[in-house]
């Protein structure tokens, strides 16, 4: 499944999944796919602030460099030192050990903006699975 029901998702294929004010940030399978081979995982350490929309890493690939934007306003509390080691999780497991950082929300509402399953479905021209 590409396009987990219990996340949310940006617009610039980014998917956060909250545990009570604490938001697991990656991207999406999507992007992965699109990207290529993951070489290379820049991560913001533990303790810096991260504005939503803003560039809070990059994802290196054969392919290209790309920014990824938070999805959320908040601190980083945990960065994924796995991915950093092997970025090829990226590839992987996108939703699963290849989440990128973690963060201490500073503004619940923000989750809200985001897009849900759906939405994200239909911005990357998929469609729903059957049985939905």
């Amino acid at each position: 499944m590409s396009v987990p029901d219990d996340l949310r998702y940006s617009k610039e294929h980014e998917w956060v999944r909250v545990n009570g004010d604490v938001a697991t940030v990656g991207i999406t399978h999507f992007a992965q796919e699109q990207l290529g081979d993951v070489v290379f995982v820049e991560l913001p350490d533990q303790g810096a602030s991260v504005r939503q929309f803003s560039s809070l890493g990059v994802v290196e690939s054969v392919k290209a460099a790309s920014d990824v934007y938070a999805p959320v306003s908040g601190e980083i509390v945990e960065r994924n030192a796995q991915v950093v080691e092997k970025p090829e999780l990226v590839n992987q497991e996108p939703y699963g050990n290849g989440w990128l950082v973690k963060v201490r929300l500073t503004d619940t509402a923000e989750v809200g903006t985001l897009l849900s399953p759906a939405d994200y479905r239909a911005h990357i021209g998929e469609t729903a699975p059957s049985g939905a």
